[in-house]
C-alpha cells in the first residue's frame, strides 16, 4: 500500500480517536455506516447542558447525535448480501517482498520459473500450492505487480478477500495502470459486501482494459452500490434538515430568553437621580431622599467611585462600616444619610 496514503489513514484514525465527534459529519456517513455494520458504536459528541448567555445560545452550533428511533434511516436499507463471506484474519504473515532490492537476471529468471509453476498448480486446482509458489516468486522479484495480482486471484478463489486486497494494494502501488489488481480487488470487496468499493474497482478495471468477467460482476454489484449511495444521500439530507430545525429551535429559545431578560430589566425600579446606586434604586421614592440628594456634598460624594464602592459594601452588610472608620469621605456620606433617614424613621 502507498506509504503516503497509509500515513494519511493513520492520521485520520488518530483524529477519530482524539475527537470522535468528527465521525458525525455528514460527509463521513458512509464510514460510520460501515463501522455500525461491523458492530462498532460511535460515541455521541459532548453537548453543553445550558447556555450562560443568551447570545451564546444564538451562536452555538453544537454537533448532536441523530435521534435513535426504532425506524431509523439505517434500518430502511435492505441489501441482498448473497455470496458475502466473513472477513478472513489477515495476520500480516503474508509475504509481501522487500521494497528495496537489487534484482539480478538470475533472480528474475527464477521468479518467472516459479510463476509458471504457480500457474500450473492453479490450473491443476492445487490452490495452496499455487499460493506458495507465487510467494516464492514474489520473494525473488518483489517489484513485479502481476505476481501480487496473480496471488490475489488465488486468494479470492480461497475466499480470503482481505489477503487479496493487500496484494492488490501492493500491485497498484507498483503499477497503478494495470487492470488486473483492480479487477481482483473489486472481486475481493464483493466477497466482503463492500458494494461501492467493488463497483469502483471493477469499473476502473474495465476502463483500463475491458474484461468480460469484470464487466459481468460490475453489472451485478452496481445496482447495490447505487442503492447504498442513494440511501446515504437521503440520510445526509434528513440529517441536514434535522440540524437546521434544531438550530432554528435553539435560536427561537435564545430569542425568547433575551426578550424575557429584557422585560425583567425594564420592570426593575430605577433611580431618577444620576449617580444613585443602582442596587438601591427603590430608595429614590422614600421621604427625604430628594432633599438629601440636593446636598452638594452628597452629590459630590456620589461621583467618587471609592465612596460609592464603600457605601454599597456597607449597604449590603452594615457590619462592614468598621472598615471605613478612618475614611472621612465615606463616614461623612454615611453620617448624613443615617441622620436623614433616622430623622424620618
Amino acid at each position: 500500500m502507498d506509504s503516503r496514503k497509509l500515513g494519511e489513514l493513520r492520521e485520520f484514525v488518530r483524529l477519530c480517536q482524539n475527537n470522535p465527534s468528527v465521525l458525525h459529519r455528514p460527509e463521513l456517513g458512509f464510514f460510520t455506516e460501515w463501522l455500525h455494520s461491523l458492530g462498532a458504536s460511535v460515541p455521541c459528541p459532548e453537548t453543553k447542558d445550558s447556555y450562560t448567555e443568551a447570545s451564546q445560545e444564538e451562536a452555538a452550533n453544537e454537533d448532536r447525535c441523530p435521534p435513535q428511533n426504532n425506524e431509523s434511516e439505517e434500518s430502511e436499507l435492505e441489501i441482498d448480501n448473497e455470496g458475502v463471506v466473513s472477513p478472513d484474519d489477515d495476520d500480516e504473515s503474508q509475504q509481501m517482498g522487500e521494497d528495496h532490492v537489487e534484482l539480478t537476471e538470475e533472480m528474475i529468471d527464477q521468479a518467472n520459473e516459479k510463476k509458471i509453476q504457480a500457474i500450473a498448480a492453479l490450473v491443476a486446482g492445487e490452490l495452496q500450492n499455487s499460493i506458495d509458489l507465487f510467494t516464492e516468486a514474489i520473494k525473488l522479484n518483489p517489484l513485479t505487480a502481476i505476481l501480487y495480482a496473480k496471488r490475489a486471484s488465488v486468494y479470492v478463489m480461497l475466499q480470503r478477500p482481505n489477503a487479496a486486497i493487500r496484494d492488490c494494494n501492493r500491485a497498484i502501488a507498483i503499477n497503478p495502470d494495470s487492470a488486473q489488481p483492480y479487477k481482483w480487488r473489486g472481486k475481493a470487496h464483493r466477497l466482503l459486501g463492500h458494494w461501492e468499493e467493488a463497483a469502483r474497482d471493477l469499473a476502473m478495471a474495465c476502463k483500463l482494459d475491458y474484461d468480460e468477467d469484470a464487466s459481468a460482476m460490475l453489472k451485478e454489484v452496481q445496482p447495490r452500490a447505487q442503492k447504498i449511495a442513494e440511501h446515504r444521500r437521503k440520510y445526509e439530507r434528513k440529517q441536514a434538515e434535522r440540524e437546521i430545525s434544531e438550530k432554528k429551535e435553539r435560536l427561537k429559545k435564545a430569542q425568547e430568553k433575551r426578550e424575557r431578560l429584557q422585560k425583567e430589566e425594564e420592570s426593575r425600579p430605577r433611580s431618577d437621580f444620576p449617580g444613585f446606586p443602582s442596587g438601591l434604586g427603590g430608595m429614590a421614592g422614600m421621604p427625604g431622599v430628594s432633599e438629601i440628594l440636593s446636598d452638594p456634598e452628597v452629590l459630590a460624594a456620589m461621583q467618587d467611585p471609592e465612596v460609592m464602592s464603600a457605601f454599597q459594601d456597607v449597604a449590603q452588610n452594615p457590619a462592614n462600616i468598621s472598615k471605613y472608620q478612618g475614611n472621612p469621605k465615606v463616614m461623612n456620606l454615611i453620617s448624613k444619610l443615617s441622620s436623614k433617614f433616622g430623622a424620618n424613621a
